[in-house]
């Protein structure tokens, strides 16, 4: 063993020091993925993990955060491993426009099961809105849109995760609000603030996420399913196959 397999085998008992280091490999295969067209092939889980540098235990919390990114894709069997994930413009965008401290892996786990629940809470919002709870969300919107209007980005995603709890609040399921309102509180406990973007100006794409919003809200409360649905998917911003 080598002093470097040593020290990175003590990196991986201290949880802090292992997402440290795994973020930073992430870091090194999203520029790999990023120089390359999507669906290329970027090795083997052991040949990538050997060009790193790192243990078994970083790698795989490494690999965890690029998924949870939708940065890219595994494959088994012969001709497998790790490929450049497909990705919209926006993907690109809401995979970047938040620093994170470091649990950013937390974060990036916690977004992505909050983009599974998200259908169910609006299926259930569709159900049991009242005209208060519509009320009190398009007040909500209100607050993004002062937001939008002062070019507040870091307003804005606060003033969103609020929406979002307030759409929770909703649903008669006090299980499911609580596990929402706890991912939540994950995401805004690491956000330390909101960053520039080269794939689209902020204050353009807080414009457009409050435009997504203000429909969300409209087809809950004009109980359209099926435009409620289509905007929770544009919503999500963990999978490589959904717009940011």
């Amino acid at each position: 063993m080598t002093p470097d397999d040593a020290a990175l085998r003590r990196a991986d008992w201290d949880r802090s020091g292992a997402l440290s280091r795994a973020e930073q490999a992430a870091d090194r295969v999203a520029e790999l993925a990023a120089a390359v067209r999507p669906g290329e092939r970027l090795g083997t889980k052991e040949e990538l993990r050997t060009r790193l540098g790192v243990s078994v235990g970083t790698f795989n919390e490494t690999l965890r955060l690029l998924q949870a990114r939708g940065l890219v894709t595994v494959r088994p069997g012969p001709g497998g491993g790790l490929f450049a994930a497909e990705q919209s413009p926006m993907v690109r965008l809401g995979n970047s426009v938040l620093a994170l401290d470091a649990g950013g892996t937390d974060v990036a786990e916690a977004i992505r099961v909050r983009d599974v629940l998200d259908p169910l809470l609006i299926e259930d919002a569709l159900w049991h809105a009242s005209p208060a709870d519509i009320a009190d969300l398009r007040a909500r919107l209100a607050v993004m849109a002062e937001s939008v209007e002062a070019g507040d980005p870091v307003a804005f995603v606060h003033a969103n995760w609020r929406l979002h709890a307030r759409i929770a609040s909703i649903t008669p399921s006090r299980l499911l609000a609580s596990l929402y309102h706890s991912l939540l509180e994950v995401i805004e406990t690491h956000t330390l603030s909101v960053l520039p973007s080269a794939v689209q100006p902020l204050p353009d794409y807080i414009a457009e996420r409050y435009r997504l919003h203000a429909d969300l809200v409209d087809a809950l409360d004009a109980r359209d399913r099926d435009a409620a649905m289509r905007l929770i998917t544009a919503h999500n911003t963990s999978s490589a196959t959904r717009p940011a």
